[in-house]
């Protein structure tokens, strides 16, 4: 029994998104009410339900694999639901069904929907595009020998408009994290809003000058159907397209929105992971590089993505198998908890300024502390400069 529940724990990734989903066609203030459910579950589940610290055996890989593959038509319902929320019409007959099916008359909630539910369903439609779509292509597009994994990682990255992730993040974050190469470590004093738009767009740039270079290794240009970033931003314009034909320009235009949202919270995400982390180039990427959690909600609904600090020293292992690593430095809390305190730069920086501190004591080579004094000096924040050049005991 209890390693059916070991199985069992990770669907429940599945029961948030199908709770979004019927938040949104509900509409009014289920949606709300939604949004609100599922922020307790994430945030009041991790304060109160403690660390998961498990490393279970696993006799059954396939089953885990394929409940990630299932993360596809998860999103899409989602997704398809959001833009129904928003259409002119009942794209599908959805309305009516839902209505003969349960007595609730959707069609009517969803007429009669104030502006700040539709700000709600906003709200968790992107979120749902990145924790359900986002985070289980982190783990799908890890795994470039499975050709169905990588095709169904790319297009729940598609959502986000950020299939360029499944190059960037494999070929070019795991290879320069917490150095000055990589787009997605944010240096010490940086606000998370600049971070978005400084990572997108190093991150693109990143990942052209990736699959240039596979292209002419390989004999071809740049421009043609072989490159993986042309093709990607394809699949995202034709997810575009098929929102404007289920309800024109504004269900086009609120899917657009929702993507840019998703997208958004996989930046933050990056911030919050190597947040002030410093390495010497020429070392390996070891544990005390990422910030860690183990937090049980998390860890059971994002596939152990909590468990960063092993994932970027292994990058191969699959979720599954990830150990907790509680010696790691670690996050504020839970991963929804930090991404609202990373929303608060005033609040982020309270916090999080004295954990890179304690970094620095307690994690740094010798090497890295230099770094980690150039860094300070640079940061614009007071604590951090005060360090450049004070001794750090061994």
């Amino acid at each position: 029994m209890s390693n059916f529940f070991h199985y069992l724990k990770y669907f429940l990734f599945h029961f948030i998104g199908l709770l979004a989903a019927v938040a949104i066609v509900g509409g009014g203030w289920l949606a709300t009410a939604g949004l609100v459910a599922v922020l307790v579950i994430y945030m009041v589940g991790d304060a109160v339900c403690g660390d998961d610290t498990s490393t279970p055996k696993f006799k059954y890989p396939g089953v885990l694999t394929f409940q990630l593959w299932m993360a596809l038509p998860l999103l899409s319902l989602i997704v398809f639901a959001a833009l129904w929320s928003v259409s002119p019409g009942d794209p599908l007959g959805l309305g009516q069904w839902v209505t003969g099916l349960t007595g609730y008359d959707v069609l009517a909630a969803r007429a009669d929907t104030h502006w700040g539910h539709r700000v709600s369903v906003w709200l968790i439609t992107g979120l749902m595009i990145g924790m359900v779509g986002t985070i289980t292509a982190h783990e799908l597009t890890h795994r470039t020998w499975d050709p169905v994994s990588m095709f169904i990682g790319r297009w729940l990255l598609a959502f986000s408009f950020d299939t360029i992730f499944s190059i960037e993040h494999v070929y070019g974050h795991h290879r320069y994290v917490s150095t000055k190469e990589d787009p997605a470590t944010a240096p010490r004093g940086r606000n998370v809003y600049f971070h978005i738009v400084a990572s997108t767009i190093k991150g693109n740039i990143s990942a052209w000058n990736i699959e240039v270079k596979r292209l002419k290794r390989a004999g071809h240009g740049p421009f043609s159907w072989r490159n993986a970033v042309i093709r990607g931003h394809l699949m995202s314009v034709a997810l575009v397209a098929v929102a404007y034909a289920i309800g024109g320009w504004a269900a086009a235009g609120f899917f657009v929105a929702c993507a840019l949202w998703g997208k958004s919270l996989l930046e933050i995400v990056n911030y919050m992971e190597h947040y002030g982390m410093v390495r010497d180039p020429k070392m390996p990427v070891q544990p005390r590089h990422s910030w860690n959690t183990n937090k049980r909600i998390s860890s059971w609904s994002m596939f152990n993505l909590t468990r960063h600090s092993h994932h970027h020293a292994q990058g191969e292992v699959p979720y599954q198998d990830l150990k907790p690593f509680p010696e790691a430095p670690m996050m504020i809390n839970g991963y929804l908890t930090t991404i609202v305190v990373a929303m608060i730069p005033p609040l982020w920086h309270k916090l999080m300024t004295p954990k890179v501190m304690a970094w620095d004591r307690d994690y740094a080579s010798p090497e890295e502390r230099v770094l980690a004094a150039e860094a300070n000096a640079r940061s614009g924040i007071p604590e951090l400069m005060n360090q450049r050049g004070t001794p750090i005991a061994a």
